[in-house]
């Protein structure tokens, strides 16, 4: 097990003038110190290993309350205080299926170091590792908090471009001037509605999260930066909202078609009884098999008879014409 934490684990230390990218050999060389005025981001794929993430914080002399937080299979959003750090969750999206799904997401922060622990391999922070490595930008003259407020904006911009470009295939499928009362119309706008609600989760907690962290009072962690992303994070949730209110005047435009259609088949269902029930009327009195009716024997009763249903028919077609009943 620790062999997979240590393939798992890579660590950044850099500053103004430095920059070095390391493989673990053993956990003893995990050093989470602070070092003159370098930063560390250690980034962990997994969070299964509580045992190594109980050594390293032992043996660099974290606050010793991480192990219990880290011990927990589940984890709402937090920001927790310790001493002279901070303990972050949240729950983000992973993007690059063909569905949505989810991970855990763990930040340790210091003034000089960010141990991310990612649930799941992969993720869309390779151009910060890129700012850092090319020197590009101001991201290696910071410290950590920067480095924090880097990576959950690459968060919501994921979120962003992934909404926008889900935005558009559902704008193409789901045109207004497609509308259909079918099973397949309707499942597309259900599908289209779950994914926006696992967009709208995953937000809402970004958004809980940098509300809390823009609370903390912790020497050497600056919480200015995340005002600018708090705002991001509204305007994507605004989106979404707007959309949604979009899909259900679709649903209700649905359900108002398929009424329309019923009532139209039941207008006319209703029209054509009434038609017929006084024909059905007249061809059960002349179908009895009474011995003695007059009309039975007169020469022309037949014709008599077809001429006077003809007769109602023309008259009840042109009262519920008049009516505009149809």
């Amino acid at each position: 097990m620790e062999q997979n934490f240590l393939d798992n684990t890579t660590i950044i230390n850099y500053s103004d003038k430095n920059y070095e990218k390391t493989k673990f050999l053993a956990l003893s060389q995990i050093d989470l110190s602070a070092h003159s005025n370098s930063t560390k981001w250690i980034n962990t794929y997994g969070i299964e290993y509580q045992d190594e993430f109980k050594s390293v914080i032992l043996e660099n002399n974290l606050d010793d309350f991480l192990i219990k937080l880290l011990m927990e299979e589940e984890h709402a959003t937090k920001v927790i205080v310790l001493e002279n750090l901070l303990f972050v969750t949240v729950k983000v999206l992973k993007t690059e299926g063909k569905t949505l799904d989810d991970e855990q997401m763990i930040f340790i922060v210091s003034p000089n170091f960010l141990w991310s622990i990612q649930e799941k391999p992969g993720d869309y922070f390779n151009w910060i590792r890129e700012r850092l490595e090319g020197h590009k930008g101001i991201v290696r003259k910071k410290k950590a908090d920067y480095l924090l407020y880097l990576i959950i904006e690459a968060i919501i911009d994921n979120y962003q471009e992934t909404y926008a470009k889900h935005a558009e295939i559902s704008a193409s499928q789901l045109n207004a001037t497609l509308i259909k009362p079918t099973p397949e119309f309707t499942s597309l706008v259900e599908t289209r509605k779950q994914e926006l609600f696992s967009f709208k989760k995953a937000a809402i907690g970004l958004r809980d999260m940098i509300v809390k962290l823009e609370k903390v009072e912790i020497k050497g962690v600056d919480i200015k930066y995340f005002s600018e992303i708090k705002e991001q994070t509204n305007n994507l949730i605004s989106n979404i909202d707007f959309e949604l209110q979009e899909l259900e005047s679709k649903i209700n435009l649905i359900f108002s078609i398929q009424g329309h259609r019923l009532n139209e088949v039941m207008k006319t269902l209703t029209i054509l009884s009434v038609i017929f029930i006084p024909l059905t009327f007249l061809a059960g009195i002349y179908g009895m098999n009474f011995e003695h009716i007059p009309e039975l024997k007169f020469k022309y009763g037949y014709f008599v008879l077809l001429g006077i249903m003809v007769l109602v028919t023309i008259i009840s077609v042109w009262y519920f014409k008049r009516k505009k009943w149809f």
